[in-house]
């Protein structure tokens, strides 16, 4: 019994180390971040402003036609196009 009670002790020990050791490396880590953050900080990227209301390009006449042509093949000319937008 007095082995066991020796692992025992050891094992305590040993853990605790171990956590000690680790709360030493987080608590040095954030301290880290923390002094490269105001050394160093990061630089902030302007915004890129987005295109005005750009007029999208029209649609060639012979491929609207085509569309249309299209739509009302497979919907048998109950379809209609309202809005033809390149993606």
């Amino acid at each position: 019994m007095e082995n066991m009670g020796l692992g025992l002790m050891l094992m305590g020990i040993g853990m605790l180390t171990v956590f000690a050791i680790l709360l030493i490396v987080i608590n040095l880590s954030k301290l880290l971040i923390v002094l490269v953050n105001k050394i160093a900080p990061e630089e902030e990227v302007p915004a890129k402003k987005k295109a005005q209301a750009a007029k999208p390009a029209a649609i060639d006449s012979n491929v609207m036609a085509v569309i249309q042509a299209a739509v009302n093949n497979l919907t048998g000319g109950k379809g209609t196009v309202s809005k033809v937008e390149k993606v």
